[in-house]
């Protein structure tokens, strides 16, 4: 090969290595600072596409453009009327000013930032939990909950509940605006912050848990007394009941039956008015079939009218 073609092949590499060097990409979920000797020159690339650079000279430093998720440390804080809970908590932010961030925060790294995230928005959570009563950490309105005195713990109609003046939403949204007062100097937007769960200490719960366990036992206790007097109330009109079918049924036996023997004595008297003779000994000799048997002895004097119709036989 000629010299003249390998200095032109030469040339047209170097310029190529040049050219590859000194391009870069940005994506659509990027944004990108340009470092050169590790400090950052120019101003923040956010626009997606081709850009440009000093090669060997200079390095990009890519940081993400989309939101990203925050989740918190579950925080033990006493509230104002010294109950102590544990209050966790997350929410999302992201990247605005690339080159502040980077200068800011150590390395432009994510982690570091999180960390920072987790001493800011800690604080405030704190702060404001501390300065209300339980009741605006769990509840986000006066509404009236449909519970009835056994399901309300013993409290009746008469007794005061605290009014809601600021509510869970409210303090969130202080606890964001808080917080959110101090990102700008981190190149950061903080965009929403949540309370995830509340909940009591763990002596605390246990002692909640115990009192909501009796709480229900006295409750099914008191059904219990309940149905057992009603069962009495029940049992006492039922024997009530059957009483009076017994004795109306037996008022009604007795009728029927006097009635009936009213019948029979009149037929009695009817058939004994018709034949009295015959009549007379049809009874009498019913009267021997009862009394009379193979092991019976009688002792009777002949004039004896008992066997009267037995003489007239001979």
């Amino acid at each position: 090969m000629k010299p003249s073609n390998l200095l032109i092949a030469g040339i047209t590499f170097v310029v190529l290595l040049l050219a590859f060097g000194s391009m870069f990409k940005v994506d659509e979920t990027q944004q990108a600072i340009i470092l050169q000797f590790g400090k950052p020159v120019g101003k923040s690339i956010k626009d997606a596409g081709i850009h440009f650079k000093l090669p060997f000279i200079q390095d990009v430093k890519k940081f993400e453009k989309r939101i990203l998720e925050w989740d918190g440390d579950a925080n033990q804080i006493p509230t104002s009327d010294k109950k102590y809970i544990w209050v966790d908590t997350f929410g999302r932010w992201r990247i605005v000013d690339p080159l502040k961030f980077y200068q800011t925060v150590r390395g432009g790294d994510e982690r570091q930032a999180q960390s920072r995230l987790d001493d800011i928005i800690d604080s405030a959570t704190r702060n404001y939990v501390r300065e209300n009563l339980l009741i605006e950490a769990v509840r986000n309105s006066n509404r009236e909950l449909p519970l009835n005195i056994e399901d309300s713990g013993g409290i009746g109609a008469e007794s005061v509940v605290p009014q809601i003046e600021k509510g869970r939403d409210a303090i969130t949204e202080l606890i964001l605006e808080k917080a959110a007062q101090a990102m700008p100097e981190f190149g950061i937007e903080l965009l929403d912050v949540r309370i995830k769960r509340v909940n009591y200490i763990e002596e605390v719960r246990q002692k909640v848990y115990e009192r909501m366990i009796a709480e229900r036992q006295r409750i099914a206790e008191k059904f219990r007394s309940e149905g057992q007097g009603r069962k009495a109330e029940i049992d006492g009109e039922r024997e009530k009941e059957f009483q009076r079918i017994t004795s109306e049924a037996y008022r009604k036996a007795q009728i029927i039956k006097g009635e009936a023997d009213a019948e029979a004595t009149k037929i009695y008297a009817d058939a004994f008015s018709k034949d009295p003779e015959f009549y007379s000994f049809l009874q009498t000799l019913d009267s021997y079939k009862s009394t009379i048997n193979t092991n019976t002895t009688l002792m009777l004097n002949t004039d004896s009218e008992y066997l009267k119709y037995l003489k007239r036989l001979r």
